[in-house]
């Protein structure tokens, strides 16, 4: 009986390790992240829309229908970028993702305060680089730095009621992603 016990303890355990390394590892392995499934919509270091999911078809999935969204896929192998959006009627949030779909940033037109998110994004060692001495001080600006070179900016514009889907996608579509410069 014992001996059956135990046999039974070492699958049981045996199973464990490997579902969690394969959970571990899932992501990893995965061929069709975020950022992959972007690439054909959105070029590097400009701001793109992402259509509306249809039951069909939907280039993300579990998009909400209520929110009209468009993405920049950066890299700041280049240099800096500046980014802005002007903040839609309702609600608007940007988020920052790297590469592998790690969010490391995120802000809203409430945490903002303005009528426009503005802000700077570079790496640690681009931004030690900045003049300690510039006149422009960090209370002045916004600077994100991106723990890694490439990644998504994802802006969100809530449309609360279908009629004003279109002033959530204007908003959208004066999003400017470029090299700072």
């Amino acid at each position: 009986m014992i001996r059956i016990a135990l046999w039974l303890l070492g699958g049981v355990l045996l199973g464990g390790i490997v579902h969690f390394t394969t959970v571990l590892w899932l992501p990893e392995l995965a061929t069709q992240d975020a950022y992959s499934r972007l690439t054909p919509v959105a070029p590097v270091n400009a701001v793109a829309p992402v259509s509306a999911p249809t039951p069909d078809k939907s280039v993300v999935p579990f998009l909400d229908p209520a929110f009209a969204m468009a993405v920049c896929r950066y890299d700041l192998g280049n240099g800096p970028l500046k980014f802005s959006v002007p903040v839609s009627p309702a609600y608007t949030s940007v988020s920052f993702y790297t590469r592998n779909d790690v969010a490391y940033y995120a802000i809203n037109d409430r945490a903002a305060g303005r009528r426009v998110i503005e802000l700077d994004l570079m790496t640690s060692d681009q931004r030690s680089e900045l003049p300690g001495d510039e006149e422009v001080t960090a209370a002045d600006r916004l600077i994100v730095e991106s723990p890694t070179l490439t990644g998504l900016i994802v802006i969100k514009a809530l449309a609360p009621e279908p009629g004003l889907m279109a002033a959530a996608q204007a908003a959208l579509k004066s999003a400017k992603c470029a090299a700072a410069g």
